[in-house]
């Protein structure tokens, strides 16, 4: 069903529909659960993966726009799930969803929106809907489905003004484990799934969960680690009585200068005690903040499985200058200029030139901005696993 982004007039049989705060409204057929839901709209690029993207907690408060027209043509399976704490609370879509085709489906797309209480749009026009947040930045909405069609729109408008917005939000404890636990997971084979963690005499990775994906912590093991995840506000001493070889800084939704309140206190301890340390995404803008920098809210935001990145650091030797397509997630990026002295920019991004790593000298610690371990996305950035854990020895 074709909307255009300020139409308001109802269409024949429309059963969702977004209202952004400006008054703007978007129908489209609803899919998934009822209800409604508030929260930022984005687009992610990414033509796969839809729901490695959905179960990511970086997208909690957050209604993907999904660029690629054919999300749900390979259905779910619960092997696919990056964390079954919050994601996203909604997505928008062009097509409608149809029937899977893959033999690793377990259920259609539109059941697993409803069983995981996730709102879905269709038939709209997304790539007006993406212009409109590229040129005017990523507004705050209400995204909502009922069967009957009948929405008090008025009120759906209020509610998407009356929204504070991500910025100055931490919602890392809404999405963080509530205590620790040794993981277990390993990489994931056909037909084998996913292969147990060996507890053995390997480097001891203690990863702080400030709203992980799962997949970061199989690579971790994939690279030789044994890893233990602690809750967003773990202390430095709960972090140093596991007697950590490095300390892992997870990604994460929200503001990093909120979830940096108490943050940034125990990794500035961290790095005293010359702990090294590795941070993704969240975690890399957690790093920057504790080595003096600060974080802008971007205007659109990096979302997608396709975003050229370059290695300009002077660490990388005869690979400096070479460009890895990464996959990446994130509203907020660490501010290049106000990178201290003794923190080195290590990556940048080709799309806008905005920072993507940082190392800090004297250190054994590092972050980049973007995924390595992609889920989706391209594995180009696996070598960062390695650098990590090959360095705990």
């Amino acid at each position: 069903m074709a909307s255009a982004v300020f139409t308001p007039a109802q269409p024949k049989g429309a059963t969702g529909i977004l209202v952004l705060a400006d008054g703007s409204v978007i129908w489209g057929r609803g899919f998934g659960a009822t209800g409604s839901a508030v929260g930022e709209v984005c687009f992610n690029t990414a033509m796969t993966g839809y729901q490695e993207v959905m179960t990511d907690p970086s997208y909690a408060a957050q209604i993907v726009t999904f660029t690629f027209p054919h999300i749900g043509n390979v259905g779910a399976n619960p092997e696919d799930i990056e964390s079954k704490v919050e994601g996203a609370v909604g997505c928008v879509v062009r097509e409608h969803v149809t029937r899977p085709s893959s033999f690793r489906s377990a259920s259609d797309f539109i059941e697993w929106m409803a069983a995981n209480g996730k709102i879905g749009l269709a038939g709209v026009d997304t790539r007006a809907l993406t212009r409109r947040i590229r040129m005017a930045g990523a507004p705050n909405a209400v995204i909502a489905h009922e069967p009957s069609g009948k929405f008090d729109i008025p009120a759906l408008l209020n509610r998407a003004r009356e929204w504070a917005g991500l910025e100055g939000m931490d919602l890392a404890q809404r999405v963080s484990r509530s205590k620790a636990e040794g993981w277990e997971g390993g990489a994931w084979t056909l037909g084998k799934g996913y292969a147990r963690s060996p507890r053995d005499s390997r480097p001891h990775v203690v990863a702080i969960d400030y709203g992980s994906k799962d997949n970061i912590f199989r690579n971790l093991v994939r690279a030789g680690a044994r890893v233990t995840v602690l809750p967003a506000r773990a202390t430095l001493d709960e972090v140093l009585a596991l007697e950590p070889d490095g300390v892992f800084l997870s990604n994460g939704p929200g503001d990093p200068a909120a979830t940096g309140e108490y943050a940034v206190p125990v990794i500035k301890a961290l790095l005293e005690r010359d702990v090294p340390l590795f941070g993704i995404c969240l975690g890399h803008q957690m790093l920057a903040l504790a080595a003096g920098a600060k974080t802008v809210k971007m205007h659109q935001g990096h979302r997608g499985a396709n975003h050229p990145v370059q290695r300009v650091g002077e660490g990388w030797g005869e690979t400096t200058g070479l460009v890895e397509i990464t996959s990446m997630n994130h509203g907020f990026a660490v501010d290049a200029d106000t990178l201290p002295e003794g923190v080195e920019q290590t990556h940048v991004s080709l799309f806008d030139g905005s920072n993507c790593g940082i190392a800090i000298s004297g250190k054994r610690a590092f972050g980049v901005q973007y995924h390595p371990e992609a889920s989706p996305g391209p594995q180009d950035s696996f070598y960062l696993f390695e650098k990590f854990v090959g360095g705990l020895g």
